[in-house]
């Protein structure tokens, strides 16, 4: 996923790590490819099993934090640091943010994944009916996100497997 040129249009691009349910009420994974910015806590455990819809619902809260902040909720350039703060899941959510935006964040970016919101309670929370149309979700104010600087990422042995 990017943001394309225009700045105002997310495209989702590389379906090669997607996964297609056969059982659409069994969504167990054990892969461990992906992102390592969006990679949910679940995901770095040892026991390697985890509910691909859960971690999803992470992935989407690192999403709309990025969207809504204009940095990762959790960064670093070494990953093995970067894999311990999002195992800790301790964020930084700006005082500009409005007090629901920081709520929704606060109910998806949860380490436990049976505490984290579905994806129909996301779509049923205020802060998506809390706002009129052009204007921010963030504070109700329009407002341009600055550009992010990507860090670069120090590799070390054993972390490869997110990007095969």
């Amino acid at each position: 996923m990017y943001c394309a040129a225009s700045n105002n249009h997310l495209v989702l691009d590389n379906l090669e790590d997607a996964h297609i349910l056969p059982d659409p009420q069994d969504d167990t994974l054990q892969d461990k490819h992906g992102c390592p910015a969006y990679v949910s806590p679940e995901i770095l455990n040892p026991s390697g099993v985890y509910s691909g819809k859960q971690a999803d619902v992470w992935s989407l809260g690192v999403i709309l934090y990025t969207m809504l902040v204009g940095r990762y909720p959790f960064h670093d350039a070494e990953l093995a640091k970067l894999f311990a703060k999002i195992r800790q899941g301790l964020f930084v959510v700006p005082e500009s943010l409005s007090p629901l935006a920081k709520c929704l964040l606060y109910s998806i970016l949860r380490v436990d994944p049976s505490e984290r919101l579905t994806t129909e309670e996301i779509l049923c929370h205020p802060w998506f009916h809390s706002f009129s149309e052009g204007t921010s979700r963030s504070s109700g104010k329009t407002k341009a996100a600055p550009d992010q600087l990507v860090p670069d990422i120090v590799f070390e042995e054993g972390d490869m497997f997110f990007f095969t």
